[in-house]
């Protein structure tokens, strides 16, 4: 009977949806375990293990982290999502792609390199950076 209740606890805790409303700017790191809905600006990195909608007001400047993401404002930064990624007609996206799927509606527009298929995932991050010193180093 415990055990049942803290599974209900922690599927609530990812089913949680959070809003960033027009006219809001963060300035900072935003981490989420749940849903995140942002049609205001984020200056710093978005990362969820969710989904995460950016509405047409949506500015972000920095890094976007998803399970899943709608992209209808504009990023400048990259983006990484492990299952699938949807650029809206309005979304712009000035940066890199990492993600399993990628769906483009017309008029939606990425300016960066893109790396797809099911060798990308959030637990390859340690295996980038790993290569990126090695680069580095070299």
């Amino acid at each position: 009977m415990l055990n049942n209740k803290k599974e209900k606890e922690n599927q609530s805790n990812f089913a949680a949806l959070n809003v960033i409303g027009e006219g809001t700017t963060i300035k900072g790191d935003l981490i989420s375990n749940g849903d995140l809905r942002i049609d205001g600006e984020v200056i710093g990195s978005i990362k969820t293990k969710a989904k995460c909608v950016l509405g047409n007001s949506c500015k972000v400047t920095g890094n976007v982290e998803a399970k899943n993401c709608d992209i209808s404002g504009k990023v400048e930064g990259d983006v990484r999502v492990s299952d699938i990624l949807l650029i809206k007609s309005t979304g712009i996206i000035n940066g890199d792609l990492k993600t399993s799927k990628l769906v483009v509606e017309s008029g939606g527009e990425f300016n960066g390199s893109c790396t797809m298929g099911s060798a990308v995932s959030m637990n390859q991050k340690q295996g980038d950076e790993e290569k990126s010193h090695a680069r580095a180093t070299a």
